[in-house]
């Protein structure tokens, strides 16, 4: 440690960082731009063993919120900034990016990756022209945690495939201000945020952003039904300024016991039925995500991805880090140390085939079956011109989500009307289509 202290500080002080890493043996000092949720904390928390197999590569972490992730990786990367080695992408940024160049092939991968063990939908998700550009960590579909004890005391049984009209229904009456809420569900404004779930809702509720030709379709009734019972359940069931709770907000309320309900990441199973970290960890049941009796459900595709910028002048070091994080090797060391039930999800199918996994994740099967039912390639019931479920797989898509989002999270703040919002939304999502002219893109 003190050696590392010692070139690290010499680094900060002389001109030549690359001899004086050279002289203590390190041929490659990587950065990592990683976003702050529990599973990548982890990750960097047992590079250590990385390291300690491969002394001549230090690390340097950059972790940061979502927002704050995109907005940092986004700019360097488009300007071939070089600050990054590996950063953390997902399912929307991959495919666009390598079209753009601006990502190095997750290829001839060092040590035992097996691309082959990697789940169909999560790895097509994250390939360009059927080349893989970012090595999946985990991948998530959305589904729904409930609280067991509360369904019981209420005299409520949760169906395996519930519709968002019983989740309303059973909101009310688990709603309890002075105990917990009805139910919570992603208010804080971003397209990965408050707008993934929204999509997913009116992709269940029969709304598309766009129709076949490239026009914004936001005041259709599928916006309007999803949007309006979404405010009217966190309004009337939710807990308080919801527009500020996004993912990990959630996550710590329903740990706390503060959740009847929670429609969100299947990630976030570990996290919920985690005896050190959840109170209610042996009182949480799961179903698939609500329907609108439209045949398509709000669950969703995603995976945080590992990915090399073709601006590093480090990228084959930085194939042997991503290839250790996202190989079934990293896996079995989370198993060690954290027990199976904490291994990262979604990303390899020898996970579900392990018994040792499913017996510690009983909820394993149905974030499988939320995984593969989530298409990209169908993702609404009217027809659609683009891929992506709670998303648009277009590179506008960041702008418009983002102020669309900030729009619907003004209404669920009681600052404007949920049809000035709609409206608003419709008009943004126009003008930025008119300006980037998808249709001949």
């Amino acid at each position: 440690m003190m050696t590392s202290f010692r070139v690290k500080t010499a680094c900060a002080l002389v001109i030549g960082c690359g001899a004086v890493f050279a002289q203590h043996g390190v041929a490659a000092e990587l950065t990592i731009a990683t976003v702050d949720n529990r599973d990548m904390l982890r990750m960097r928390e047992l590079s250590e063993d990385f390291v300690a197999e491969n002394s001549d590569i230090q690390l340097n972490w950059v972790t940061l919120d979502e927002s704050t992730l995109r907005q940092q990786v986004t700019t360097d990367i488009a300007t071939s900034g070089g600050r990054f080695d590996i950063v953390t992408i997902g399912t929307y940024e991959a495919p666009i990016w390598a079209e753009r160049g601006w990502l190095v092939p997750i290829a001839d991968m060092p040590g035992d990756y097996q691309p082959e063990d990697l789940l169909p939908t999560v790895r097509q998700a994250l390939s360009y022209q059927d080349v893989l550009y970012a090595a999946p960590f985990y991948a998530e579909s959305a589904f729904t945690m409930y609280r067991t004890d509360l369904f019981e005391d209420a005299g409520l049984s949760m169906p395996r495939a519930p519709s968002w009209d019983f989740l309303a229904q059973a909101a009310e009456k688990l709603s309890d201000s002075d105990e917990h809420y009805g139910i919570c569900l992603r208010g804080k404004p971003g397209w990965g945020e408050n707008m993934a779930l929204l999509t997913a809702m009116a992709n269940a509720f029969g709304g598309r952003w766009f129709d076949e030709e490239w026009q914004p379709q936001l005041e259709g009734g599928g916006w309007r039904d999803a949007l309006d019972l979404y405010l009217s359940l966190l309004g009337e069931y939710g807990p308080p300024n919801p527009e500020d709770n996004g993912y990990n907000e959630n996550l710590a309320l329903f740990q706390q016991g503060k959740c009847g309900i929670w429609v969100d990441a299947t990630v976030a199973a570990s996290a919920v039925t985690d005896p050190e970290a959840s109170e209610v960890a042996d009182r949480v049941g799961f179903a698939l995500a609500p329907d609108h009796g439209l045949d398509k459900r709000s669950n969703w595709l995603w995976a945080w991805a590992l990915a090399i910028p073709t601006s590093s002048e480090q990228s084959e070091a930085a194939k042997r880090f991503v290839a250790w994080a996202t190989s079934r090797g990293y896996q079995e060391l989370v198993a060690e140390r954290e027990g199976w039930s904490q291994v990262p999800p979604g990303t390899r199918a020898s996970l579900y085939d392990n018994p040792s996994y499913r017996e510690a994740a009983p909820y394993s099967e149905l974030v499988l079956e939320s995984l593969r039912s989530a298409n990209p390639d169908d993702p609404t019931v009217q027809a659609v011109p683009y891929r992506g479920v709670q998303y648009v797989a277009i590179p506008a898509f960041q702008g418009i989500g983002t102020a669309v989002g900030n729009r619907f999270a003004k209404a669920l703040a009681g600052d404007i009307s949920a049809e000035e919002a709609i409206e608003d939304a419709q008009w943004v999502t126009e003008k930025v289509t008119e300006q980037a002219r998808f249709a001949q893109q």
